[in-house]
């Protein structure tokens, strides 16, 4: 992989047009050779045309995109491109796939073997060679793809939004495997939905509506906020976060969001906020249990610039009509011992949890942990091997009509008809779930605009962009207004605007009583749950709220900024620390602080990188 001298990527004045739409309008950016670049926006905001014309697989209709100072269709073998769809051919083998891209990029064949095994090594895939592409879990589709695209070695890597529906252990690896190629001088373009992924490139660009509106570092996002973050932990967070709600309006608080057990407060004067919220609880007569001063998030930095440029996520009422006469904190969902085999094969090993009414419950794990069988015997949809699963108040005959009228069901793999309009998808849900008509109109109404797809009903559901699809599947799932609520991945692909609106409804309906199991591979949003249950193997490992789960973590996480954080990673990575890139910074965990800081000090110290500050950071999910 070769380097230059002038940046390995440069746009100039970029115009893309589809018709009368203008995806593109005249961004500008360099990415330097060795670095991983970042596009972050909402659906729609020209991420995927900007990677298309870098790619050059799509013509700009103005302006300039360079490769290592060529035109970009003209500089396309030196360029990888992953896609944003699953681009593999199922009925051929890991070594098939590679050697078929191999081939189409004019990679000599005996090159194609040495590489492809380099690669597959390097991701820990080496035992799968013979395995077919359709038999591979969703993160080791992706780590393929990366093979894939970079058999030909090219120069600059392009990838788009390469790790959606990716379960955060693969998630890990393969952002590593990225620092590792970046390293030995790959250069990276990545587009994401996902903020904590963003923290791991060296510079991030927000992107809305074709245009760049910040530019820079992570930290630099950050401190350009000029705000800290509180964290609040008080027991009644329903009643906490409307206390604060008139606050926002004032100087100190920018802005109040909501999680599973602590509110997060945007704060431009922390001091001055947290009197303020201290104030509101006292009025309110809520006990306070922690106030604690941290870092905004990158997140918080996206939010804050979006709503800047006048963008909101919609704000519209869910239209309830009926209300819940189950009694908060009763079950409304059991799992007692549950066990499922396909054959010799225990997908699900002898399980046992509760998911009350009024209560948000997240199952986490990677792919292949049992998430989805699990929820497939609570909802009656298989029949365990061994063990009893309890839904909306009963032990058998899950499948009668008048559970099922009770419960909402967002599948992970399928919620809509591609080949339907909107409209048609949600008319036909309203009618499988005995929506009254005169409530229909009004349900379907409010989807559309919770979706932002007003006045785009007769348009095929198949031209959607995944989040936007996922907003509509949601409001699918909930027309009935259920009382217990299944939602397997539902924010998979969602911008980050979004994807707090579709929160925001979440906690509304668990608070009118309705009891809701979901799955997410976004750790940072499974903070939004109420309590959380681990499955590795499918075992259910840990259980207990987000920050329980925090507390019992062991050792200590040390975060470094140094001026040269490639190296810095690659020189921790051959010394065998717990090291993981962060863009500028490197998150490092050790069993004890005081000895092992002026250990790691002086280890990147030696090897030529200058520390330039350290902290004791918190664990996150």
């Amino acid at each position: 992989m070769s380097a230059s001298a002038g940046p390995a990527i440069r746009v100039r004045s970029l115009v893309k047009r589809y018709g009368t739409v203008e995806a593109v309008r005249g961004i500008a950016f360099d990415v330097a050779a060795g670095e991983i670049f970042g596009l972050v926006g909402p659906d729609g905001a020209g991420k995927t045309s900007t990677l298309q014309i870098i790619a050059g697989v799509a013509d700009a209709t103005s302006g300039d995109a360079l490769v290592f100072g060529r035109p970009a269709r003209a500089a396309r073998l030196r360029t990888g491109y992953l896609t944003q769809g699953f681009t593999l051919y199922p009925d051929l083998t890991v070594a098939e796939n590679i050697r078929y891209v191999g081939d189409l990029r004019l990679t000599p064949p005996e090159t194609i073997a040495r590489r492809g095994a380099h690669y597959l090594e390097i991701f820990g895939m080496a035992q799968f060679s013979d395995r077919l592409a359709e038999q591979l879990s969703g993160g080791m589709k992706q780590k393929l793809a990366l093979a894939c695209a970079l058999v030909s070695e090219p120069d600059v890597l392009l990838l788009d939004e390469p790790t959606t529906g990716v379960d955060p252990v693969s998630r890990r690896e393969f952002w590593d495997a990225l620092a590792h190629l970046c390293a030995e001088g790959l250069t990276i373009l990545v587009a994401t939905p996902y903020l904590d992924e963003a923290e791991r490139c060296a510079r991030v660009a927000f992107v809305h509506r074709g245009e760049i509106y910040r530019l820079g570092t992570p930290s630099e996002l950050r401190e350009s906020l000029h705000a800290r973050r509180l964290v609040v932990r008080v027991d009644d967070l329903q009643a906490a976060a409307q206390a604060l709600g008139a606050a926002v309006a004032g100087d100190a608080i920018v802005d109040v969001q909501r999680f599973g057990d602590h509110l997060d407060v945007l704060a431009s004067d922390p001091d001055a906020a947290r009197a303020i919220v201290a104030g509101a609880m006292n009025a309110a007569r809520i006990a306070v249990n922690e106030i604690r001063v941290d870092d905004p998030l990158l997140e918080n930095v996206f939010v804050a610039s979006m709503r800047a440029l006048g963008e909101r996520a919609p704000e519209v009422s869910f239209p309830a009509r009926h209300e819940h006469r189950e009694p908060r904190g009763e079950v409304a969902i059991g799992a007692e011992r549950l066990t499922k085999r396909f054959g010799d094969f225990v997908a699900v090993d002898d399980v046992s949890f509760e998911v009350r009414y009024g209560e948000i419950y997240g199952l986490l794990g990677a792919n292949g942990a049992g998430k989805t069988t699990t929820i497939k015997m609570l909802c009656g949809l298989l029949e365990p091997t061994q063990g009893r699963a309890q839904l909306a108040g009963a032990r058998d005959h899950l499948r009668a009509r008048q559970i099922r009228q009770r419960v909402g069901y967002m599948s992970q793999l399928f919620s809509l008809y591609d080949d339907l309009s909107i409209g048609q998808n949600l008319e036909f849900f309203a009618g499988v779930y005995d929506v009254a008509p005169e409530e229909a109109a009004a349900k379907i109404a409010w989807v559309l605009a919770f979706s932002g797809l007003e006045g785009k009903e007769r348009d095929v559901t198949a031209s959607l962009p995944g989040g936007w699809k996922q907003r509509v599947a949601f409001g699918s799932a909930i027309m009935h207004e259920p009382s217990v609520i299944f939602l397997d991945e539902p924010t998979s692909g969602v911008d980050p605007l979004a994807r707090r609106a579709l929160w925001g409804v979440i906690q509304a309906l668990a608070d009118r009583g309705a009891a809701i199991l979901v799955t997410t591979h976004y750790l940072e949003e499974a903070d939004q749950c109420n309590r959380l249950g681990f499955m590795i193997g499918g075992r259910l490992a840990v259980e207990g709220s987000p920050s329980e789960i925090r507390s019992r973590q062991t050792g200590h996480l040390l975060e470094f900024r140094v001026d040269q954080p490639q190296a810095a990673a690659a020189l921790l990575a051959r010394k065998r620390y717990d090291a993981s890139l962060f863009g500028d910074r490197l998150h490092v965990v050790v069993d004890d602080v005081a000895s092992a800081q002026p250990g790691v000090t002086g280890e990147l110290e030696s090897g030529g990188i200058r520390v330039l500050s350290t902290r004791e950071a918190r664990f996150s999910l």
